[in-house]
């Protein structure tokens, strides 16, 4: 079954998916979350493309892993998308995910201003690999 990451944020939705056998995440692309939330063109043509089976939508947590400020936010988003598309979600813990993308792109040379684009996808495609791991060994 392929699964699908969404990193949704409120300017930038990252997306990320894994192979069908669910070992590897990787990431895919960033769309504008108004895109993503209105089911426009762009996000359903990276729905038909992958064909994912299920959404992983990523839920920020606290240090405590308490949920966070956003996450109501976050839940009625993912909620409406999953809805929108007809394919259930779930939510995976994305604490830190945002800030190891960065570090990771920042080891590879990019500026914050190349990061822009990118950090949201690698965010998605970090959570979905976690996700996919713990899955497998339970």
């Amino acid at each position: 079954m392929r699964v699908m990451a969404l990193d949704i944020g409120e300017v930038r939705v990252g997306v990320a998916v894994s192979d069908p056998g669910e070992r590897v995440a990787s990431p895919v692309c960033v769309l504008p979350a108004s895109e993503v939330l209105a089911g426009a063109k762009p996000f359903r043509r990276v729905l038909e493309d992958w064909e994912p089976e299920l959404l992983v939508c990523g839920l920020p947590r606290t240090l405590a892993g308490e949920e966070g400020p956003q996450a109501a936010r976050i839940r009625k988003a993912a909620a409406r998308i999953s809805r929108a598309c007809d394919i259930p979600h779930v939510f995976a813990d994305e604490r830190l995910s945002s800030a190891e993308a960065k570090r990771s792109l920042r080891e590879k040379g990019l500026s914050e201003r190349e990061m822009r684009g990118k950090v949201d996808m690698i965010a998605a495609s970090l959570f979905l690999q976690s996700w996919l791991d713990e899955r497998a060994r339970s």
